[in-house]
């Protein structure tokens, strides 16, 4: 047997193996979880399967990846080589799963890199290694002799420890002639044997039997177990089947599953054999309840066939039948209970929404109603309702089931335009059900939000000069509402001084626009506050200041202050001179010029410039500092006196400039230069004053003779035509009827002379101009036109009444602007401007404003004035009589406006009369209402009708709209609807008479069926008010229904030993209707034999019973018959009848009986030791010995039996040991009863252990990381955790969490386990370690909690780049410093840590002046210490910016710079240096200066100048006198350093005095120096030499006679040549006169035709950078004359500029002005093209350049050009131009 065993075993291990594996390989799709299956009891070390290849690891990823196992008990291991998984214990599954049909245990492996979990579950397949046993080895029973075959005895249960195919599969029985063994199956699944007797027992034949019972298991090969059975043959006896009760109630859940037992109903019957069998089944019932129910035969157990409903049927009332083998039959009652269980969700319904809803709404302003309602009862259908959202609304309950949702909390529509919240309505069952609704509520705007403005304060740069109306700059302004609340307008608000009437702002777009050009000179700044306000009511405002910031431009020449500009002639005294010895050396300071800008910024930088001097090379001039030095050494030929025009510029665009002129004397003392500067004496010798003279007329008859030279040959080459090189230069031909000049001319700088002369007697005369050879710019032309942009008087007249403010600023303006449309006609339009801030007369005549309306036609007086743009001249018409006409019309308006004012006062009158007549009225009603409206609160708001049921449809039930006060008018206008809680419209409102009325039919006893009250509930709902009304309506029965029996027949079966008076229950009738209509009462009739007897049920339910009056004899009768009669209260009447039929049988014992076939009880876990749970209660009615019960308990293998003691005497079972929920959670026990005759009866005890939370969770970390770098994305798994709490239901439902604060939360992995993960990226700079603590708690009550600690590290990486401590650097190092001085130290610290957080610092290379920054400064790369190179000084370096680069130690590394800037601060190193008086070496007279004794104290005597190098406080110069002849006769400026006299000189005083003054400047230390001044007390200079002693010599008579007599002779000769050129000429022109009568006269319009803006004109010019001179000369008598203007007319006392490409003309056009005429009007002119000469002046006229304007010569007196001629007057134009600027 053995060896067999061993083979089978082997091949099912083997199948069993390669099915473990083929599983295995299939569940890899399910990476949740990995499944083997193994037989039990395999050896250690078996292989279970290749885990790691399941999993996708290969044997190289294995000690990478630490494959490795977590489970409680380890039962199985893993190979780290193959990854193969091993058995490592015996497995026995009986020890682990016990009688459970699968066995399986389940574990995790764990893998890490990354960390990652997988579920291994291993099935125990079941083997065949425990036989068969039974619970005793020898059982005895007790057999009645008249048993009859058929009959079945149980025995005892074989129990087998082994599941399936190797359980326990049948029982075999000795062979004996008797009996024969059945197996059946209870209900639990456990087979158990039964003895059928074959055939009639023989009690005298055979008293007793000895059986033996086999149990057999299915296993290969099969194991088995014995019992040995003894049967006593007992005698029989004659009673019939009694129910343990006659009432049974059981309380069944509504969610009870089909098959679920109900109870088991017990009949006893003490007979034995085949009349002890007893047979269960149902009297007449209805047939639903039939389809509901079903009763076992055999065992009496009633089951659940269909589904329950707690809502449709809350009861039942089953008639069960015993029958027995004698066919005597028992009844009893079973009274079912539905209990109702929450399987109905509760119905949301939102009956009305308010939306939108306007923000400022009230807290508690109703938005919403809800209708709540639930089919379940109890506490299942009270229903709670929450909102779900983040809102500020709230839920609050109504009457009947409904609910408000108002505000609670104040909306704001700019944080949220709506809120979409969820309505949620959970019931109270268990577990709870909810449902819900969502409510979307849009918010309206409500101007609660002020504009905002982009910026608190504005900046705004503009140029001065600006053109009015320039935009300066555009605020902006937001408001967070929207529509007409968001809409923004600006206005003006104030500002600084003057500011308000600068700019103006734009209503719409927020533009500020200048409204005059700014002058940086007067205002450099100014600020403006704009109030932006939106379109709400009431509007909301807020302001914003502007700045505005006038940038300078260049407007403001320099102006010299030294050498002054009014300072007398060449050949004054007073006039400004320099002595500088002829002994200079080059760089001698002369003197130095000293001019000043208004303007700033660049504009004001002046350098300056030589450009006028007798020797140009001799002098120099500083370029930024205008000191005027020598550039070579003085030379003999140098002139002794030198005049000197400096022109000093600025730097601006255009750069301006202004000239300075400085006289030099080229002496080596005062002595030689005075003779220069001094006046001849008074007495001069005579023949001086004769070579003067002389000299005088010989130039004078010169000039004559050379002019009258001149014009013979002129005159001769006019006549002879022009020459070919003048021919070429394309001269142009124009006519000029005369000449005429604009009233206003620029103001220029220099004069301008212009001479013309002409000759007459020509026929027709031509003028022809020559270009200059110079191009000027642009800028210098001469322009022709209106110069100065200057308004014409005219035009300024044109416009009346312009500039005057309007009397409401903030209207919109009206214009009438008339506009040309064609020649000689015009059209006026109508436009508006809506501009803050326009200053223009909107009032007419009268100056009212008026408001423009569109789109209809503007009222009367609405038109502000005129403006009509003539189509050909171009100026402006009168609109006088459109005035008038508005102005009538304006005068009608008024009146009509007052009519209307009087009528509206009238109306209002009336108005105000009426109210008050309804006020009393009014108080009555609301009186009313508020008695109405308290009335209605104390009957909580709800109307209650009551009609009967069965009404037809429209019937009235109510007056809704008088009882609940409604206006009919307005529930027509908002709408009102009634809602019915059940679903069914039973009920209807009509809409004209505000009635309810029926909707339908109602039968009461359908809707509310056994229901006392029947009460309908329905609401009323007013859409227009948000107010919900509820209604209950009671239906009253009617006596519709006569009772009726459920069976109309009725059969009882009686033994003949029923003692009188027993009685038998009957069928209850059945009415549907309720109180006086329902069944009252119930009549038996038929025989005397019984009687009826009515018996009071729970509620009032009458409950008949037959009662046997006489004792029944079955040979005399054997069926009785009667008649049942039910009747009801209801007038009429109704009955019900039904017909019984008694059948008599014979009499047999009774066996005990238990009140109830199986007990059940449910105790806690915690319940004390010797606690009775149960008492059992067993009845016999048989008396003496054969009714004495005793209890005793059936034992069992299991401990069951050892927890609990059963007391045989009293049936109570007590706890013997503590009882743990978690170890078994259910205990049956079974217990018998015995009388004295050892019939006994069996009831099975259920003891129910509930569960008490006394486990709390257990924390398990299965798996975690130490450290976790800080850069790991958000998910990284940092732990695997394992939570498990041995209790159950709510109390093992665990719930685990992690504070919110730490960055990291948890993942249910699978079942019971948590993965750990980031919630987000960590930062090692903020938290470097956490501790995170996992708590865990249970549902309990009270709850249970643990937890576990994860301590985790985070590393660094390098995220953060240095930060400097400042944002910026600045430190100031002294000039002169020492080299390797420490400047500053710069630190800047790094988030990170290690080499991370390591700073290195560098310069960022750069250049200073040239050379490297690095030669300048040196940063220590460590501690940032900045060090300097080299002395710095000030007055070449006064700031050093530089960059300092920060770098940490990271890879990559990471940096950040910041600025440093060095500002060299001045020291006081240079020493003042005197500029005048010229430090003189020996005893010169350099510093000589002349006061006159006559002079007042204050005048001015001399200046010392003085500058210094530095800089600030340093340069500050103080002047102060230290040394003095008469220290009380001068003093000097503090800080000017002006010497002036202090008292009048006095006649004692000396004539010579000497002066130190020391120039100290305000350094410390201070530093100084000294100049040395000479002044002389003298009246004049003649004084002067005679104190010097320097009195100039006469010079030799020979050589002043020798010089008279050649003037003498010089003079005759010239006046001799003179007489006979004029000779000539008269004879010449003799015979010209002769021929002239020959020719027709010279006209003398010879110019007219040439324009008059030829002549004149100047525009925008203030300086030539040339001077120009033009000749003209023109004679009479020619055919061909022509006017020219020669080459070399054109002189350049400048340097030369480059010839340019083409001419340019000197007097040109501007294309953009119309010349001027004579007579005012102007014209278009076209210019000529750019390469030809424009026409030069031909009218003789005389211009200077200040604007004044001397006359027209000739053409003014009227004479002709022939007539100029005859008188031979000569014009001479000569203009000259010399570079300056002011």
């Amino acid at each position: 047997m053995a060896g067999v065993q061993g083979p089978r075993r082997g091949r099912a291990a083997g199948r069993v193996l390669l099915s473990a594996l083929l599983l295995g390989w299939c569940c890899r799709a399910a990476p949740e979880r990995i499944r083997y299956a193994i037989p039990e009891e395999l050896g250690r070390g078996s292989l279970v399967g290749p885990l790691a290849r399941d999993l996708g690891l290969s044997p190289a990823d294995l000690p990478a990846r630490k494959l490795r196992l977590s489970a409680e008990k380890q039962y199985f291991g893993v190979s780290e080589e193959t990854g193969n998984l091993y058995v490592s214990e015996r497995l026995d599954r009986e020890e682990l799963c016990g009688e459970a049909a699968s066995c399986s245990v389940s574990f995790e492996a764990l893998v890490q890199n990354p960390l990652n979990v997988f579920h291994v579950e291993v099935a125990i397949q079941d083997v065949n290694d425990n036989a068969p046993h039974f619970l005793q080895d020898n059982f005895v029973l007790e057999i009645n002799e008249f048993a009859s075959p058929g009959a079945r005895f149980a025995v005892g249960v074989a129990e087998d420890a082994d599941v399936g195919s190797n359980a326990l599969q049948g029982y075999e029985l000795e062979a004996n002639g008797y009996f024969v063994v059945e197996v059946k199956q209870s209900q639990d699944g456990s087979k158990f044997a039964e003895l059928v007797l074959q055939r009639a027992l023989d009690r005298e034949s055979e008293q007793s039997l000895r059986l033996v019972l086999t149990a057999l298991d299915g296993g290969e090969p099969p194991r088995s177990g014995t019992a040995q059975l003894y049967i006593d043959v007992t005698d029989a006896n004659d009673n019939a089947p009694v129910f343990a009760q006659d009432r049974y109630r059981a309380s069944l859940r509504e969610d009870a599953t089909p098959g679920s037992t109900v109870l088991n109903v017990s009949a006893s019957d003490a007979d034995a054999g085949t009349n002890a069998r007893i047979i269960y089944g149902f009297g007449k019932m209805p047939a639903k309840v039939l389809q509901t129910f079903a009763v076992d035969a055999e065992s009496g157990t009633i089951t659940l066939r269909e589904a329950l409903d707690f809502e449709d049927t809350r009861g039942y009332t089953l008639l069960v039948e015993a029958r027995d083998g004698g066919g005597l039959v028992a009844h009893c009652k079973v009274e079912v209970e539905v209990l109702d269980v929450n399987d109905n969700a509760p119905e949301v319904t939102l009956t009305s929404v308010s939306s939108p809803v306007p923000e400022d709404a009230p807290v508690g302003t109703v938005v919403a109603l809800v209708k709540v309602r639930d089919r379940d009862s109890g506490e299942n259908g009270q229903v709670s309702c929450e909102l779900s959202g983040e809102a500020p609304l709230s839920i609050v309950a109504s009457s009947g089931g409904s609910y408000k949702v108002v505000t609670s909390g104040a909306l704001d529509r700019e944080q949220a335009a709506e809120h979409r919240v969820t309505v949620v309505a959970r019931d109270r069952g268990s577990p709870a059900l909810w449902s819900r609704a969502a409510l979307v509520l849009e918010v309206s705007d409500v101007n609660d939000n002020a504009p905002v403005f982009e910026e608190a304060a504005y900046s705004a740069y503009v140029w001065e000069n600006n053109a009015a109306g320039a935009l300066v700059l555009r605020v902006s302004a937001r408001d967070a509402d929207a529509g007409a609340n968001g809409r923004v307008s600006y206005w003006l608000a104030g500002g600084s001084a003057g500011a308000a009437p600068s700019v103006s702002v734009e209503a719409r777009s927020g533009a500020v626009y200048a409204q005059r050009s700014f002058d940086y000179e007067q205002c450099r700044e100014f600020a403006v506050a704009v109030r932006a306000q939106d379109g709400g009511a009431p509007a909301r405002s807020s302001t914003a200041t502007v700045r505005v910031f006038v940038l300078d431009r260049n407007d403001n020449a320099p102006r010299v202050l030294w050498p002054a500009a009014g300072a007398a002639g060449e050949g004054s005294v007073a006039a400004p001179f320099e002595v500088v010895p002829r002994s200079a050396e080059a760089g001698y300071l002369v003197a130095k010029v000293v001019a000043v800008d208004a303007d700033a910024g660049r504009n004001a930088w002046l350098s300056y410039e030589l450009v006028q001097a007798p020797e140009p090379a001799l002098f120099r001039v500083g370029l930024h500092s205008g000191e005027v030095r020598t550039a070579r050494a003085v030379s003999e030929r140098d002139a002794a006196k030198q005049r000197l025009v400096a022109v000093v510029k600025d730097h601006g665009q255009p750069a301006l400039s202004a000239t300075a002129t400085l006289h030099v004397v080229l002496a080596e003392s005062l002595q030689e230069a005075l003779p220069e500067l001094s006046e001849r004496a008074a007495g001069a010798d005579s023949s001086a004053e004769l070579q003067f003279y002389l000299v005088l007329a010989l130039a004078l008859l010169s000039a004559l003779f050379v002019l009258s030279v001149a014009l013979a040959v002129l005159a001769r080459l006019r006549r002879a035509g022009p020459p070919a090189v003048l021919r070429c230069l394309g001269a142009q031909r124009f006519s000029v009827a005369g000449a005429a000049f604009p009233a206003d001319f620029c103001e220029g700088t220099l004069p301008y002379s212009y001479n013309l002369c002409v000759a007459p007697g020509r026929a027709g005369t031509e003028a022809a101009w020559l270009p200059p050879p110079l191009s000027l710019p642009a800028e210098e032309l001469l322009l022709v036109g209106e110069p100065c942009d200057k308004t014409s008087p005219s035009s300024s007249s044109s416009v009346a009444g312009a500039g005057e403010p309007p009397a409401e600023p903030d209207a919109p303006q009206v214009y009438d602007v008339t506009l040309p449309n064609a020649p000689g006609s015009a059209r006026c339009v109508q436009c508006r401007e809506e501009a803050a801030g326009a200053a223009v007369d909107r009032g007419g005549a009268r100056g009212r404003p008026e408001r423009c309306r569109q789109p209809r036609p503007l009222p009367p007086g609405s038109l502000a004035r005129s403006l009509c743009v003539g189509s050909a001249a171009g100026r402006f018409a009168s609109v006088s009589s459109v005035r008038d006409r508005a102005a009538a019309k304006r005068r009608d308006q008024e009146q009509w406006q007052k009519a209307n004012h009087q009528r509206c006062a009238a109306a209002v009158t009336t108005a105000e009369m009426c109210r008050a007549g309804n006020r009393r009225s009014r108080r009555e009603r609301a009186l009313l209402w508020c008695v109405l409206v308290a009335a209605w609160e104390a009957a909580w708001g709800q109307l209650r009708y009551s009609l009967p049921e069965e009404m037809p449809k429209g019937s009235f039930v109510g007056d809704v709209a008088k009882d609940l006060g409604l206006d009919l008018t307005a529930l027509r206008q908002h709408g009102v609807r009634v809602v019915d809680r059940s679903g069914m419209q039973n009920f209807a409102l009509h809409e004209q008479t505000g009635h309810l009325v029926m909707a339908g039919r109602i039968d009461r006893e359908q809707l509310c069926r056994l229901a006392e009250k029947c009460v309908l509930r329905c609401e009323v709902i007013v859409e227009g008010e948000m107010q919900v009304h509820g209604i209950e309506v009671e239906i009253t029965d009617i006596n519709d229904n006569a009772p009726s029996f459920r069976e109309t027949e009725t059969e009882l079966r009686m033994s003949e030993t029923t003692a009188p008076g027993s009685r038998f229950p009957l069928v209850e009738a059945h009415d549907p209707d309720v109180g006086a209509n329902s069944l009252q009462s119930y009549e038996l009739s038929g025989d005397e034999h019984f009687s009826l007897a009515v018996q009071a049920g729970p509620g009032g339910r009458q409950r008949p019973e037959l009662v046997l009056a006489k004792a029944l004899d079955r040979e005399q009768a054997a069926f009785h018959e009667l008649v049942l009669r039910a009747s009801d209260g209801g007038e009429p009447a109704r009955t019900g009848t039904a017909r019984i039929r008694v059948a008599v049988l014979d009499a047999n014992d009774n066996a005990p009986v238990f009140s109830q076939a199986e007990y059940t009880v449910r105790v806690p876990e915690d319940v004390p030791v010797g606690s009775t749970l149960v008492t059992l209660t067993a009845t016999d009615v048989d008396e003496g010995l054969n009714g004495h019960v005793k209890y005793s308990l059936k034992k069992r293998k299991d401990t069951a039996s050892d927890n609990f003691q059963l007391d045989a005497e009293t049936g109570a079972v007590t706890l013997m040991r503590p009882l743990d929920f978690e170890e078994a959670a259910l205990y049956e026990l079974e217990v018998q009863a015995h009388d004295g005759g050892e019939l006994f009866d069996t009831a099975k005890v259920s003891i129910t252990v509930t569960d008490v939370n006394d486990n709390a969770p257990e924390v398990t970390v299965t798996s975690h990381l130490p450290a976790i770098s800080e850069d790991a994305p958000a998910g990284t798994v940092v732990a695997l955790l394992h939570v498990q709490d041995r209790d159950s239901g709510p109390n093992g439902e665990v719930r685990c969490s992690i504070a919110e604060r730490l960055p990291f939360r948890l993942e249910k992995s699978f079942e019971d386990y948590y993965r750990v993960v980031t919630a987000r990226e960590l930062d090692r700079e903020e938290v470097s370690e956490y501790n995170v603590t996992v708590r865990a708690a249970d549902g309990g009550s009270p709850a249970l909690r643990s937890g576990a600690v994860l301590a985790l590290r985070v590393l660094d990486v390098n995220d953060n780049a240095p930060v400097f401590a400042e944002a910026r650097y600045s430190a100031r190092v002294p000039e002169n410093n020492a080299a390797g001085a420490l400047v500053l130290t710069v630190r800047a610290r790094d988030a990170d840590w290690g080499q991370n957080a390591r700073v290195r610092y560098r310069l960022w290379e750069g250049r200073v002046r040239g050379a490297p920054l690095s030669s300048y400064v040196s940063v220590q790369a460590e501690t940032g210490a900045l060090y300097a190179l080299r002395s710095f000084d000030y007055e070449e370096v006064r700031e050093v910016g530089l960059w300092v680069l920060a770098e940490d130690g990271g890879a990559p590394a990471l940096s950040s710079n910041v600025s440093v800037r060095l500002v060299i601060v001045d020291e006081n190193d240079n020493a003042p240096q005197v500029l005048y008086p010229p430090a003189a070496p020996g005893a010169g007279w350099a510093g000589v200066e002349l006061a006159p004794r006559s002079a007042e104290p204050g005048a001015l005597v001399a200046k010392v100048v003085a500058v210094d190098a530095d800089a600030g406080q340093n340069a500050w110069l103080s002047y102060e006198l230290a040394k003095a002849t008469e220290p009380g006769l001068f003093r000097v400026g503090l800080h000017s350093g002006e010497v002036r006299t202090a008292r009048f000189p006095l006649a004692r005083d000396a004539a010579r005095q000497s002066l130190v003054v020391l120039v100290k400047d305000h350094g410390r230390p201070a530093l100084s120096a000294t100049a040395t001044l000479t002044v002389v007390l003298a009246e004049s200079v003649a004084e002067l030499l005679a104190e010097l002693g320097s009195a100039a010599a006469a010079g030799p008579g020979e050589a002043a006679g020798s010089l008279t007599r050649w003037l003498v002779v010089a003079v005759a000769a010239v006046s001799c040549l003179f007489l006979a050129f004029l000779l000539l000429l008269l004879a010449l022109r003799l015979r010209r006169w002769r021929r002239s009568q020959l020719l027709p006269p010279a006209g003398s319009g010879a110019l007219r035709g040439v324009p008059a803006s030829h002549f004149v004109g100047i525009d925008g010019v203030r300086a030539f950078l040339h001077s120009y001179s033009h000749e003209v000369s023109l004679t009479a008598d020619s055919r061909k004359s022509q006017l020219r203007l020669s080459g070399g007319s054109c002189c350049d006392t400048l340097p030369a500029r480059p010839a340019p490409d083409e001419p340019a003309p000197l007097l040109g056009e501007d294309p953009a002005a119309a010349p001027v005429s004579s007579s005012g009007r102007a014209y278009s002119a076209t210019p000529p093209a750019a390469a030809a000469p424009l026409p030069s002046p031909l009218c003789p006229f005389s211009l200077w350049g200040g604007g004044s304007f001397v006359g027209a010569g000739g053409a003014d007196r009227g004479e002709g050009l022939s007539a100029m001629l005859n008188k031979e007057l000569n014009w001479v134009l000569s203009t000259k131009a010399i570079v300056g600027a002011l």
